[in-house]
């Protein structure tokens, strides 16, 4: 099993998976049946033993409560890190209204998260038949994220987080909205699997964590929230709080995304 093959089943199975369209019994609306989510994904393969997965202990990264690849899978090699972009139809759709999010991305936010764990499950079930041990970190029972939590700096955070997983495997740098930016921008989905298998890591091609940002302030101006600024970045508290809105109006799907449309980064790097 290589890179590409890898690659390839996962292409596949976005592309053919019924759940990458959003069909006639789950659609918001008659306006979104047939719609597609996800664009085929990237990857980036990261060393198990990469040094910037232990600077991620840090309180000023995410803390010591984020869990090494190794302290997943103690036999770990290689950290496998994908984005999903998502289709023209889902970023076009929530361009339209600056204040809340649109059908298409409240499909794309939760059933695109379904599509991704199913994914997730696939490549693991792949990787196990070859005799490769592997660990999908987000969806095994360890996994906790702690939106409120006391402890200020726990709170917002995880065990495992893909946005960070994904810099570190070489994917893309942060913007000021907090989101990744990839070679196909910011407006998607991250997913990742730990492995045995040894696959050669990916050289990063930037260093500072900003580096993709061109700081313009498009998505501190699109922010319905008012969650972003210059000076500061994403303040993780407005943000959550209207996210909690978006729950309660389109309940039993929420989102927002403002931040990933409509902006120099939504399907590149600026």
């Amino acid at each position: 099993m290589d890179k590409q093959s890898l690659i390839k089943i996962a292409e596949d199975f976005v592309e053919h998976s019924e759940d990458n369209y959003i069909s006639k019994e789950i659609a918001i609306s008659a306006n979104v049946v047939g719609m597609k989510i996800f664009e085929a994904p990237i990857f980036a393969f990261g060393s198990a033993n990469d040094e910037y997965f232990t600077l991620l202990k840090q309180p000023s990264a995410i803390g010591e409560h984020f869990m090494l690849p190794k302290e997943w899978l103690p036999q770990a090699k290689t950290v496998i890190s994908f984005f999903l972009p998502f289709s023209e139809a889902v970023k076009r759709g929530n361009r339209r209204d600056k204040s809340w999010p649109s059908e298409e991305w409240l499909h794309g936010r939760i059933e695109g998260q379904t599509l991704i764990n199913k994914l997730c499950m696939h490549l693991k079930s792949v990787l196990t038949d070859e005799g490769y041990d592997s660990v999908v970190p987000a969806l095994d029972e360890r996994f906790w994220s702690n939106n409120d939590s006391a402890q200020h700096q726990a709170k917002f955070t995880s065990n495992w987080s893909e946005r960070h997983v994904a810099f570190v495997c070489g994917l893309g740098t942060f913007g000021l909205s907090k989101g990744l930016i990839t070679p196909k921008g910011v407006a998607g989905r991250f997913g990742s699997i730990i492995t045995e298998l040894y696959l050669p890591p990916d050289k990063r091609e930037y260093e500072d964590i900003y580096e993709y940002c061109s700081m313009c302030g498009k998505c501190v101006k699109n922010c319905p929230a008012n969650a972003i600024t210059i000076e500061n970045g994403k303040n993780h508290y407005p943000c959550s709080a209207f996210l909690d809105k978006t729950g309660e109006k389109f309940k039993p799907r929420y989102g927002c995304g403002k931040c990933q449309v409509d902006v120099p980064c939504e399907s590149r790097i600026p």
